[in-house]
């Protein structure tokens, strides 16, 4: 079984070796087990699934949420020669007869892989194919892909994959594999609970991405900021997070105007529009779309250089999913985000006022804490962001604490002074009052309220508005401070503040310091480019570009995205290489047989005509 996986690995997909534990997942499923992987975005989870339904006899489910993944995936398997097609509401009723035809074919008109809707499944037409299947002995395997949308605490939960733990009870015989990249431990065993996985394998791969640079700045002009961030960027494919669908939109025309090629997306756009958007994000290059969490979710483009988060996400699950979206390819790629007191907020106010049942509004608000340690955290982030998912590992070197580490001091006192004049002041102002009032400034609203007369009133004249909004932020993420927002922000202590303003506790936080892009942090950003990015000879880069224009010349044509016809890294390897023969083309990472078949010809004309 071994020596097959191996053979279709090559000779298929154009890849001369297993990564990780992809070989014993494909063994254990290919012999009928079930399992439950989870593995990182562009670990390889897809190969997990669609080699054991090539070794096995019959077709494989795969249940995918997204219509966009499902095509991009179809799209790649047919470049490789895979016999694949999916059932979803874009078909037309000819097109799904002609499909389902080929569900029962023999031969060459038959289907190894048949992409699936969820909610598709809940049809009695689609029910009734698979039991057809079954009855032939026609189905090789099940795959759940985004398993995690089975979680209804989750931050993608999707209604339709609750029904899923019917394959489990209608054909027991048949192996199932459920793949998320994002799952921490609770959202495990709802996984393996709702599917009725108990019997699964689990295999767990590090979460890790090394080629992705955490960065997280206070919100201080968060558009200069995206600004300056972007500086070098243009003609890269990104992707930039909103909180809400307006500011997605201004963001889009801002950018626009900053000359970038910029799209809105977002649930409150019509079907048409948001398809055409996702669509030239897909297919074109240098590509930013501005988006609400309803894009992103199996978005299968490799050369994403950056993720950036205008706003706070929900939790560090849904911040790891969003940032997993870059550097699929494995070449270095950047999440930054910025975030400040206002989305904290924002963030509490929602789970507050959420219906939903007390014991899910705990889970997310400590899941909203972890994300705030994350943020506020003075030690490598990805060393806070790995140990939440369970995993220990040592400082990364290639995160903005690493590279410029934070100044830490006792904040004790100035956190007795905040929280005593959030206290004095009545617990019913917001931020900017109690700074003012802590400065020591007059104001009207100070002289109205008789705060200039108070024992805090100027006991923080040695720290500016910045550093005392530092302060703050820090104090409602460590919960010692709750911003009411049915009271417009009003600050209120919480139980967590006594200890502290008693003495009985101390309190480190992190200096406030105006960063402006050190030398420092630049060198390390060049050293590490250089170091993942294989610099290429003039001639090469000269023959790179006219591969990569043959690809997009190629893409078009056929009406899919460029990295379908082959990624970034085979067109480096071809470049450097030079290959002469069809059999020096099969030594190209991502170049199976097939493709060979279709462009070889092409290709050895390009690299020779250089």
């Amino acid at each position: 079984m071994s020596d097959r996986a191996q053979d279709i690995l090559r000779t298929t997909f154009g890849y001369p070796a297993f990564r990780g534990s992809q070989q014993e997942i494909i063994t254990h499923v290919a012999g009928g087990g079930d399992a439950l992987v989870l593995m990182p975005t562009g670990g390889g989870k897809s190969l997990c699934y669609q080699i054991p339904a090539l070794l096995r006899p019959g077709v494989g489910i795969v249940v995918s949420p997204l219509i966009a993944l499902m095509q991009d995936q179809v799209d790649a398997l047919l470049q490789a020669g895979v016999r694949a097609a999916f059932l979803n509401s874009t078909l037309d009723w000819p097109q799904v007869q002609e499909i389902e035809k080929k569900l029962f074919s023999g031969g060459d008109d038959g289907l190894d892989l048949l992409y699936i809707a969820p909610e598709r499944l809940a049809g009695e037409r689609s029910a009734g194919l698979i039991e057809r299947l079954h009855a032939q002995g026609r189905i090789a395997l099940f795959a759940i892909d985004e398993a995690h949308c089975v979680s209804q605490w989750g931050h993608d939960f999707r209604p339709e994959y609750l029904q899923l733990s019917a394959f489990h009870e209608r054909y027991p015989d048949i192996p199932r594999i459920a793949l998320t990249a994002t799952a921490d431990e609770a959202t495990r065993n709802e996984i393996i609970q709702r599917l009725g996985l108990d019997e699964a394998r689990i295999f767990i791969s590090s979460f890790d991405r090394p080629n992705i640079r955490y960065t997280v700045v206070e919100k201080d002009n968060p558009r200069r900021q995206l600004l300056g961030f972007l500086a070098d960027r243009k003609g890269e494919a990104g992707i930039v997070y909103c909180l809400s669908r307006k500011k997605v939109e201004e963001t889009a025309d801002w950018l626009n105007e900053q000359g970038f090629s910029a799209l809105p997306y977002h649930a409150g756009m019509d079907a048409a529009s948001r398809a055409e958007n996702q669509r030239r994000f897909l297919r074109e290059d240098g590509v930013v779309i501005c988006a609400t969490i309803a894009f992103g979710m199996g978005i299968d483009k490799p050369d994403v250089r950056f993720v950036a988060h205008l706003d706070l996400p929900k939790s560090i699950e849904a911040y790891y999913q969003e940032t997993g979206r870059a550097g699929r390819d494995g070449d270095p790629s950047e999440a930054w985000m910025a975030y400040g007191l206002q989305d904290v907020v924002l963030q509490r106010s929602r789970i507050d006022e959420s219906n939903a049942p007390p014991e899910q509004k705990r889970l997310e608000a400590q899941k909203l804490n972890a994300l705030l340690a994350y943020c506020e955290a003075p030690r490598c982030r990805r060393v806070v962001l790995l140990d939440y998912f369970g995993e220990q590992t040592t400082p990364c070197g290639n995160c903005d604490v690493c590279l410029d580490p934070p100044e830490l001091f006792d904040g004790t006192v100035v956190a007795q002074k905040a929280l005593s004049a959030v206290y004095r002041t009545g617990q019913r102002f917001g931020a900017l009052h109690v700074i003012d009032v802590l400065r020591g400034k007059k104001s009207d609203k100070a002289a109205q309220w008789g705060h200039d007369q108070l024992s805090v009133f100027g006991i923080g004249a040695d720290l500016d508005d910045a550093e005392w909004r530092a302060v703050l932020r820090q104090l409602v993420a460590a919960g010692m401070l709750h911003a009411d927002l049915a009271e417009h922000g009003a600050l209120k202590l919480t139980e967590e503040a006594r200890p502290l303003l008693r003495g009985e506790r101390t309190l480190e936080l992190r200096r406030h310091v105006v960063k402006k892009g050190s030398a420092k942090s630049k060198a390390a950003r060049k050293a590490k480019t250089t170091t993942l990015l294989a610099d290429l000879s003039t001639e090469d880069a000269t023959l790179f570009e006219t591969l990569r224009q043959w690809r997009a010349d190629t893409a078009r044509e056929q009406g899919v995205p460029a990295y379908v016809i082959l990624h970034d890294k085979a067109l480096r390897e071809l470049a450097e290489m030079r290959p002469t023969t069809r059999g020096h083309l099969a030594m190209v990472s991502g170049i199976g047989a097939a493709k060979i078949e279709h462009y070889g010809e092409e290709l050895l004309a390009l690299i020779a005509a250089e």
